[in-house]
């Protein structure tokens, strides 16, 4: 058998899979782009209440949450390397 009387084999056609791959793209696009604004408008938005618990504390979000976390924390550690034991 020759190549000269192989017929041509049909492949699928490359713009019909190209579409497919743009939509699969522009929804990875908005998927991203909501989550993303979600997460801009959570860490801004002042919904938790102060950790302190104190009657009159407003409430925060959670860019101050982390804050005061790492606060805590570093407080510790200051506490810690300033204590009188050698």
């Amino acid at each position: 058998m020759s190549w000269s009387s192989v017929s041509n084999v049909s492949t699928p056609r490359t713009p019909k899979r190209n579409r497919r791959r743009g939509q699969a793209m522009v929804e990875y696009s908005v998927i991203n782009f909501v989550l993303v604004m979600v997460l801009c408008l959570s860490a801004t938005a002042r919904v938790f209440p102060s950790p302190r618990h104190r009657p009159n504390d407003p409430q925060k979000n959670l860019i101050e949450l982390f804050l005061d976390a790492y606060q805590v924390y570093y407080d510790s550690y200051y506490f810690v390397l300033n204590l009188p034991f050698p």
